[in-house]
């Protein structure tokens, strides 16, 4: 039988789609429980490739004939091997080019609604590592927010669309993922923003991204000055689109709300992200459609592929939202929470511009799940 090469571009349409799919995943079983390809409709065996050495014989069984199924490893490596040996013992299976390295990196840009005026605003998913980025598109210009690393796929994207990248945002210092919004500006020429309180140890030029500040788009427009949201960071702030998506950061998620606890101050913020989240977030309209930065689990994804939800409905949903009690929600948010991401230190020292690792340090510094929430 043939092997198959799949890339994580045909993966991320398995799960967009909603679509069978059985992994078998060859890591180490911590690594697999850590992190591994979510998929609403995926089955999972994991063996670790060293126990598969001497043939795959004792797992034919346990390994499906009448659905798509994908080998998996760190790299890619391993997992040719095992498709392989599948592969001569009758089975058609595939293997997942560059590994979980390259589900890592991947993104899919999906269109989350029209702006006045002809406008657009897309999403950016990136299904390997819970990371969600922005681009508004209005007249010819366009605005990105918490743009990721992976630069050219963003500025590949504006060309495309035949606009001209005016404006790029990061609504905070973020410590789970390597920012490329001042590279892009610095590429494009447009204006890099940043809150200037999470702006400190930062070595490079920016412009402050503060309250009152209000950034025209072609016909739309971007509102910052009232949503100075702190709590994820000191300097967290969100946006209002058209007067009609929030975009939230980190700090409020569809299922979950943000950590404070990444740049060691969490019992100085908890005040500031609850204050943020119970009364500057209630005053706004209920009615705008929530735009994370992060999502954590697949649950979060509508049907489209999408990350986004009524705030309405996540003042009533989300437990984070609904603690009344505020040493309760103090201890929530500071005690027990889960394992920090990855080399989170070292990602903000990238982020402040001290440190400038290669391509495969940011790759290895990025590797693993999202943990920017508390749920």
């Amino acid at each position: 039988m043939t092997v198959n090469k799949w890339t994580a571009a045909d993966v991320a349409r398995k799960v967009i789609d909603n679509k069978e799919l059985f992994i078998l995943d060859v890591r180490n079983a911590d690594a697999f429980e850590d992190w591994k390809i979510d998929g609403h409709k995926f089955e999972y065996l994991n063996i670790p490739y060293f126990e598969l050495l001497d043939g795959v014989d004792e797992i034919l069984d346990k390994v499906p004939t009448d659905k798509d199924v994908l080998v998996v490893c760190a790299k890619e490596g391993s997992s040719i091997m095992v498709a392989e040996m599948l592969s001569d013992a009758g089975r058609e299976v595939a293997y997942l080019e560059g590994g979980m390295k390259s589900w890592s990196m991947y993104l899919e840009p999906i269109k989350v609604g029209d702006l006045k005026d002809g406008g657009e605003l897309y999403q950016f998913v990136r299904l390997g590592k819970g990371c969600l980025s922005y681009m508004a598109i209005s007249e010819g210009e366009a605005a990105i927010i918490d743009a990721v690393r992976f630069t050219e796929v963003f500025t590949n994207f504006a060309k495309e669309k035949g606009v001209e990248i005016k404006h790029v945002f990061d609504t905070h210092l973020h410590a789970d993922h390597i920012s490329g919004g001042r590279h892009i500006a610095a590429e494009t020429g447009a204006t890099y923003y940043l809150p200037p309180k999470d702006a400190e140890e930062v070595v490079f030029e920016y412009t402050a991204l503060e309250d009152g500040l209000t950034v025209k788009l072609g016909a739309s427009e971007i509102e910052v000055g009232a949503l100075y949201s702190p709590g994820h960071t000191i300097g967290s702030t969100s946006f209002v689109i058209d007067s009609k998506y929030l975009l939230t950061g980190d700090i409020l998620f569809i299922d979950s709300i943000g950590r404070p606890d990444l740049a060691g101050l969490a019992e100085d913020w908890v005040g500031d992200l609850r204050e943020t989240l119970y009364k500057r977030y209630r005053e706004l309209a209920e009615d705008l459609i929530v735009l994370p930065a992060h999502f954590m689990i697949i649950e979060e994804l509508n049907e489209d592929g999408t990350v986004a939800k009524r705030l309405g409905d996540l003042f009533a949903e989300n437990h984070g939202l609904n603690v009344e009690d505020e040493e309760v929600f103090r201890k929530m948010v500071t005690d027990g929470l889960p394992p920090q991401p990855n080399a989170y230190q070292e990602i903000r020292q990238v982020n402040m511009g001290k440190i400038t690792p290669d391509n495969d340090e940011q790759t290895e510094m990025e590797i693993g799940p999202n943990r920017c929430a508390v749920r």
